[in-house]
């Protein structure tokens, strides 16, 4: 343990009190423990708690070693003389504090995705371009789940009281898109249990496709363009093809554009070739095999 603290000046060892002291606290904020939720936890009184963090010298090493074991701290790290991470980490800090909510998300999708698969609970969205099946789908596995089924244009249209199309049309495209966030937002905060279907081109604004990767189970319902193309005209649809015979080589492009930002949902299910039942229970199969509902083992 000397070996610690090696390098400490020994003719003031308050300093060493009051680095100890800094380091137990920041480590108990850092685990959202409360002064009194350390002593419970530690079976160490909260008036030498009060005086460890103060700096309070008469440092008991076997008082310490409870409150480290609580902390999940290596004594010789609260002890040790300098911090080889303190640099990294007050940059890293101020990076976070300025960073907006879509990067804040996806910094704890890479480093504590446990927390975010809690944060996500029972809400799995289905993104994709328009004809994979995310409206079919979504409606029959909702139902089969128990889970209610919003279909994000249809939210839309009702909360604004008019067509998305009419909303385009009044708005442009950038005022469509701050509708769909709104609505967005309104649903993470008033839905722990929903399966939703986003419209195809909610890629295209990406703090919205960060906070939905973050608040939801995503699945990207991916298929051929000629599947695409056909499913909307099964549906009675037929603009996509009217009087455009370059058609086919648009949807190919926008899928092509849009292969990185669907690429980062949670989960891919290839509908290609595929009937509605087969899919179905391609779905539900990987919701299950994944544990995408709270529960469930995964």
């Amino acid at each position: 343990m000397t070996g610690a603290v090696r390098g400490t000046d020994e003719a003031d060892p308050a300093a060493l009190y009051r680095l100890v002291g800094d380091r137990v606290r920041a480590a108990r904020k850092s685990s959202g423990l409360t002064r009194q939720d350390l002593a419970e936890l530690s079976g160490v009184s909260p008036r030498y708690l009060a005086k460890l963090e103060g700096g309070d010298g008469n440092i008991s090493i076997g008082l310490l070693r409870r409150v480290a074991l609580v902390l999940g701290q290596p004594m010789a790290e609260l002890l040790a003389e300098d911090d080889p991470l303190a640099p990294d980490l007050a940059q890293l800090s101020q990076l976070y504090r300025n960073a907006c909510g879509a990067t804040r998300a996806q910094v704890f999708r890479v480093l504590d995705p446990g927390r975010l698969r809690a944060h996500k609970a029972e809400r799995i969205c289905l993104v994709g371009l328009r004809g994979a099946g995310k409206s079919t789908l979504g409606a029959r596995i909702g139902a089969d789940l128990g889970l209610p089924f919003v279909e994000m244009n249809a939210e839309i249209e009702q909360s604004a009281g008019m067509a998305v199309s009419e909303i385009i049309a009044l708005y442009g495209p950038e005022g469509y898109r701050q509708i769909e966030s709104e609505a967005l937002d309104r649903i993470l905060s008033t839905k722990r249990r929903i399966v939703l279907a986003a419209s195809g081109g909610i890629v295209e604004e990406p703090q919205t496709f960060e906070r939905t990767l973050a608040g939801f189970h995503t699945i990207w319902i991916k298929a051929a363009p000629g599947d695409h193309m056909d499913r909307v005209r099964a549906q009675g649809d037929t603009r996509p093809m009217a009087g455009n015979p370059r058609a086919m080589l648009q949807l190919r492009e926008i899928l092509k554009a849009r292969e990185v930002s669907y690429g980062k949902a949670d989960h891919h299910l290839d509908t290609s070739g595929r009937s509605v039942e087969q899919s179905l229970q391609d779905l539900r199969g990987l919701i299950d095999a994944q544990g995408l509902l709270a529960g469930q083992d995964g």
